[in-house]
Order: C-alpha cells, then sequence, then structure tokens
C-alpha cells in the first residue's frame, strides 16, 4: 500500500497506486480545480494524472508566480504550444528541443523559412486559439522500438528518442493536445499541465540563432524564446523588470558614460575609456587594501605558461578545449613562434603551413586560472608549517574561449581578471580560514550595498567530471561541511557543481531586480598540490613532508563582471567612493570659469574625482548634462560664490545641499566617500 505523505506532514494511505488528481480530489475540490501537476521528493515532477507508485513525499503544484516547480511545469506546456502555433502556421516546419529555462522557455526549430519578430503577433494569435480551445494534454508512452519508428523520417525528434534510449529510457513518450486521432504530438518526456486552457499569461519575447546540441559543426535553426505566468499580473511585473533592466543594461550604460568599448573585430576584449578604468582601480585598491589588511601576499604569475604544468596540474585535460594554446619551434637555433590555435595544433592536425610537429615544438598556453601559478610559487624554497596558512593573492589576468554567441558586454568575456587567491594551509586550519574568509567577503559586499538576504550561499558537490578518488572528495566535502558550520553559515545545496577538483561554496548576489548573480567561491582542494599532480610539499612538525590543502577562493570573481553587475545595480549612479565622477564644478560664465578650477584644484588635492565644465553652454544645459553623466554632486560658481569663496552645491537628483564655504562642502564629500556609503543614491531610486 503506497503512503503518500504531504508537505504539512499528513499522510494518505491507498491500497493502490493513485494519481495526483486522485489526491487532490481527495484533499479537496478546490485544490483538484487549481491542480497542475506532482512534484515527488522534492525533486521530481509528474503528470497529475499519471500514478504515484510506491511511497512518495507529495506535493500538489498550483498555479504560483513564487513557486520555481509550477513556472516550469507551465511554461515546458507553453513551448509545446507554441510549437504547435509555429507549426500550423509554417508547414513544413521541424521541431528540435523545447524546454523551459530560467524566466521562460524557447523551441529551436527548422523552418521553411526565417522567423521575424513581425511573425509574432500571428504566433501568440495562434496560440491562444489553441489555449481557448482548452484542449488536454495526453501522455502516450511506446517502446524504445516504437518510438524509434515513430521518429523515422525526423532527424532531430529521432535523435532525441536515441539520446533518450541511450540514458536508460524504458519508454519514448509523447503528448498530444485533444485526444482524437488528428490531436497535435510532440516528443516529449514532459511533465505538461492538464489542459491548454490552463495557460493565462504568456508572450514571445525573441528570436535567434541556435546550433543543434551546440555544436558549431552541425545545422542551424530558429531559436523562439517565450515566456509564461500563472496570471497576467505575473506576466506584467515581468516585463516591467525587464523593460528596467534594458534601462539599465551595462552594455547601453558603458557607451553612455564613456566606461568601455568591445569592438566587433575584437570579441569579448574590453578597451577601458579612462572613466571606467577610474572604477576599475577604484575597485581594484579597494580589494588590494583589505585583502592586504586580512594578511594576504600579492603576487604576479606570467599569462603564457607550458603544456607540461597544465598536464600537471589536470587542466590540459579537463578544460584544454577552453584554453588558447600558443606553439614554438626550434628552426635552426631560431625559436619562431608559428601558431595560436585551439587543441588540434597538439595532435599534429592544425594544418598550418611550416609547422612541423615533433620534438622540436613547445606548447603554451594563455592561463584561464591562477592556481598552478601559485603553486608553482609556493614550491620555491623549503615551507614549513610555520608558514601555513599562507594567503598568496593576485589579479590574474585570464583568458579563456567562450563562444561568440555566448558573449554578453563584460559579464561574459574571453579576457578578464580575477581577484583570485589561494589559501595554502593544513587540514586543521580548513576552519578558521573559511570562516575568516567569509567574514572578509560579507563585510566586502556591505560596502558595495549587498547585505543581508541579498547574499546566499550555495553548497556545490562533486561534479560528473572531476580528477580524484571518491575517498578524496569525501574528505573534502566533509571539511568544507564542518567549516560551514563553524562559520554558522546557511547554505543552499547545488549538487554535482563543484569545480573538478574539489566542492565549495558559491555566493549568490540578488541585485535591486532581484536577479541572481554568482561572484564570490571558495573551493577546498585535497589534489592539486599532492604527489599525482603539482607536489607540492611543507614540513610538518613532527619532520615529515606534508601536502598542503589549498583553498581556492575569490570574492568578487571576475572584476569586469563584477563591475557589469554594479552598474546595472545602481543604473550607473554609483555611491559616491565608487563613482568616477565625484564632483563637477559648473561656473555660470566663463568670468568664473578661473574660479570654478580653483575650486576643482581644492577638491582634487582632497582626493575628490573631480572636473570643471568648460562649455560655453548655459547653466541649464550643464546642469541637465551632468544629470545626465549621473555625477554625483555639482557645484554652481557664479560671481555670489567667488566673492564669499563658497560654492552652490547640489545633488545629482537635483535636490539642493546648499551654499557653503569650499572647504566645507570637501569634507562633507570626503566623509561620505570615506564611508563607503550608498545612502546618498539608494539601488532602488537609481532610475
Amino acid at each position: 500500500m503506497p503512503v503518500y505523505t504531504l508537505p504539512d506532514g499528513r499522510e494518505i494511505v491507498h491500497d493502490s497506486p493513485r494519481s495526483g488528481a486522485d489526491i487532490a480530489a481527495s484533499i479537496s475540490e478546490g485544490l483538484a480545480r487549481r491542480a497542475l501537476a506532482v512534484e515527488l521528493d522534492g525533486s521530481r515532477i509528474v503528470d497529475l494524472n499519471r500514478p504515484i507508485e510506491g511511497d512518495a513525499l507529495v506535493r500538489i503544484l498550483m498555479p504560483d508566480n513564487n513557486d520555481p516547480a509550477s513556472l516550469e511545469v507551465l511554461r515546458h506546456s507553453c513551448a509545446h504550444v507554441l510549437a504547435e502555433a509555429v507549426c500550423d502556421l509554417f508547414p513544413g516546419t521541424r521541431l528540435a528541443y523545447g524546454p523551459a529555462v530560467e524566466d521562460g522557455f524557447f523551441y529551436d526549430l527548422a523552418t521553411p523559412r526565417p522567423v521575424t519578430s513581425d511573425d509574432f503577433a500571428a504566433i501568440e494569435q495562434r496560440m491562444q486559439e489553441i489555449i481557448k480551445e482548452d484542449r488536454p494534454f495526453v501522455r502516450c508512452d511506446f517502446s524504445p522500438a516504437e518510438g524509434l519508428a515513430r521518429t523515422a523520417d525526423d532527424k532531430y525528434k529521432h535523435d532525441n528518442a536515441e539520446r533518450a534510449i541511450a540514458r536508460g529510457a524504458e519508454t519514448i513518450s509523447f503528448y498530444r493536445t485533444g485526444e482524437d486521432g488528428a490531436a497535435w504530438e510532440d516528443l516529449c518526456a514532459g511533465p505538461h499541465v492538464p489542459r491548454t486552457g490552463v495557460l493565462k499569461a504568456f508572450k514571445v519575447m525573441s528570436v535567434a540563432g541556435a546550433y543543434w546540441h551546440g555544436d558549431q559543426q552541425s545545422d542551424q535553426l530558429t531559436r523562439i524564446y517565450g515566456t509564461c505566468f500563472a496570471d497576467k499580473k505575473g506576466l506584467k511585473a515581468h516585463l516591467q523588470r525587464l523593460e528596467e533592466a534594458k534601462a539599465r543594461d551595462h552594455r547601453k550604460l558603458g557607451r553612455e558614460m564613456e566606461l568601455f568599448h568591445i569592438p566587433e573585430e575584437n570579441p569579448g576584449q574590453i578597451f577601458w575609456h579612462a572613466k571606467g578604468w577610474t572604477l576599475y582601480r577604484t575597485i581594484e585598491n579597494y580589494v588590494r587594501d583589505a585583502i592586504s589588511a586580512a594578511g594576504y601576499i600579492e603576487v604576479r604569475t606570467p599569462a603564457l605558461q607550458p603544456q607540461a604544468l597544465w598536464e600537471r596540474s589536470g587542466h590540459w585535460a579537463k578544460y584544454r578545449e577552453n584554453m588558447f594554446i600558443t606553439h614554438e619551434q626550434d628552426r635552426g637555433g631560431k625559436l619562431e613562434t608559428v601558431a595560436l590555435s585551439d587543441e588540434s595544433c597538439d595532435s599534429g592536425g592544425c594544418g598550418h603551413e611550416h609547422h612541423e610537429h615533433g620534438a622540436n615544438v613547445r606548447t603554451f598556453a594563455l592561463k584561464p586560472m591562477n592556481c598552478p601559478g601559485h603553486i608553482e610559487i609556493f614550491k620555491q624554497g623549503l615551507k614549513s608549517y610555520r608558514d601555513l596558512p599562507m594567503r598568496m593573492a593576485e589579479f590574474g589576468s585570464c583568458v579563456r574561449y567562450e563562444p561568440s554567441g555566448a558573449l554578453h558586454g563584460i559579464m561574459r568575456v574571453r579576457g578578464f581578471v580575477q581577484d583570485d587567491a589561494h589559501i595554502f594551509c593544513t587540514e586543521d586550519q580548513i576552519g578558521d580560514e573559511v570562516s575568516a574568509f567569509c567574514d572578509l567577503l560579507k563585510g566586502m559586499y556591505e560596502d558595495f550595498g549587498f547585505t543581508g538576504e541579498s547574499v546566499r550561499v550555495k553548497f556545490a558537490t562533486r561534479p560528473p567530471v572531476r580528477v580524484g578518488a571518491d575517498e578524496d572528495w569525501d574528505r573534502a566535502e566533509a571539511a568544507l561541511e564542518s567549516a560551514v558550520r563553524q562559520a554558522g553559515l546557511e547554505v543552499q545545496l547545488n549538487p554535482g557543481e563543484g569545480a573538478f577538483y574539489g566542492p565549495k561554496l558559491e555566493f549568490v548576489l540578488t541585485d535591486c531586480l532581484g536577479r541572481d548573480w554568482q561572484c564570490g567561491t571558495i573551493q577546498v582542494d585535497y589534489l592539486l598540490a599532492g604527489p599525482d599532480r603539482l607536489n607540492a610539499t611543507y614540513v610538518a612538525e613532527d619532520g615529515s613532508r606534508k601536502f598542503p590543502i589549498i583553498l581556492h577562493r575569490a570574492i568578487l570573481g571576475s572584476l569586469e563582471r563584477f563591475i557589469g553587475i554594479l552598474i546595472e545595480h545602481y543604473a550607473g549612479k554609483f555611491p559616491l567612493w565608487l563613482a568616477p565622477e565625484q564632483l563637477r564644478i559648473l561656473p555660470i560664465s566663463d568670468a568664473h570659469l578661473d574660479y570654478a578650477k580653483s575650486v576643482a584644484a581644492a577638491a582634487q588635492a582632497a582626493g575628490l574625482r573631480c572636473t570643471v565644465d568648460t562649455d560655453p553652454d548655459k547653466l541649464g544645459a550643464k546642469i541637465r548634462q551632468a544629470r545626465n553623466d549621473r555625477i554625483n554632486y555639482f557645484a554652481v560658481v557664479g560671481e555670489n560664490e567667488r566673492e564669499s569663496g563658497t560654492v552652490a552645491l547640489q545633488r545629482q537628483d537635483g535636490s539642493k545641499v546648499g551654499t557653503m564655504p569650499i572647504q566645507e562642502a570637501i569634507d562633507l564629500l570626503s566623509t561620505e566617500a570615506r564611508e563607503r556609503s550608498a545612502q546618498a543614491l539608494e539601488p532602488s531610486a537609481a532610475s
């Protein structure tokens, strides 16, 4: 007799398997009427009418904009309806893949003609018609042989069926919208909502190109994105957030504020302009001061490092496809750089002229990460237990290959800098070091305006592809779990998402639009310094040689990405201590220009980032420009101010601070900058 346990602890016992619909009806008529699907044991979602075999924790899913499981079912079902609509409007369309994703869904299709945004209205209209018909979603299961036969003439669905069978699927499922023989059908694993009429609020959002299974050598498909919510209120709020996010887009603000640019001919590489570099250096110097006070030493390692080092570290086997590789060949006593390429060069298949692969070719890679270089520094000279913990930091310039389609402004690039560090310690020191790191990170995040519930922690465990034995991972995960308890952290489990050499804590920031960003991390590594890898040792208290534990950690992560987050979080209106230009002096006329320059010189001498507007515009235009440029404060100076040695100080939002002596204004701003206060420009008001 299966026992079904409800979220409130109540148990429902039946003499035979029941469906979620049966369970919902036994609880209340209203629940049965609104039910979408069933979540089993907190992880697996099944259709409402599927029998639940065996004991299970059962949660009936209802329309709820705050429930990720509910939204997943709604969105997956909406993707099915979109696919049917496109097939109706574009006969001959072949379907590939249509999952729910964060904030919506997409469907990859091969259409007889390109789909554009001009087609969205027609697609939405056809979807509305399908939804109004309120057809049931009907699941049909077939044997693997039958499933393959049903997809024999459909390249993409046949491939999907083959992959499902390879993963061990005992049946191949199809879903129909409708019960008669003319019902529309699609191969799909499900689950889906009971009927199309459940879908109340959706929108087709965008269209893009995509490759089949992400393989650039395979077919290019059309990817149509959409979103779906439990009700129109949720959809409206989402669309409003998107409009706000569009206004805050760091790429747009980066251009408007003259912070940076990324040329098309050099994808993923950032050109920082003067104002952007000022912001960058302000953050870099802040981090440097904070980690120096916390006992870190700063080092520098080369960008180009040999293949042999990456092989010993394990990166060559696990990460080579993301590395930029170069070769040098000894040609008659002259060392010549012969290629900058991907991993195919190493196997002799690159096809480059004059590239003769052999013993006289040396291979290097631009570093995608800094850990092997730090271990090489640790290995220089004899280390003792008295030297531990050794906290080694670097603003490490890294290069990683990212497909061009994955690049996104300064959020995802090919060249970036990490505020990277590695803590070499003993096993007994792990708890103290992780706890100290968490305290340091929290304090720094607070200075950037992320406090309380806006910072969450995930515990990422061993990934499928990893180095080391299970017993090594058992020790590392147990050590990190103990450190979490010592640090008093509340964590969310993130199974399978650890680094390939160790489990980690991931620190996730939530910005003012409710978006999550994974930034800081600390990883416990028992392997990289070991005898099978880079063989770094220290002399223990008993005189024996031991291998240090390595804690890989970053607080901001990629500085470029963190700056992009800050730009969007504050909509370019940074707290005073971060602002590239903190104060602008606005002379009423050229007659007051010299006085304006003297005020600026005094402010600059006090450490404020201050400029003078020397344009011949009228004062009103200068004020509008200062506000458009998101300058925190501007000071108007005219004849009265020159005679009295004062400035008329205003905030970016136009509110007046007042007329005051120059030094008083400088002291006021200097105090705010030192306190790293975001009070004057709260993120919620930065619009």
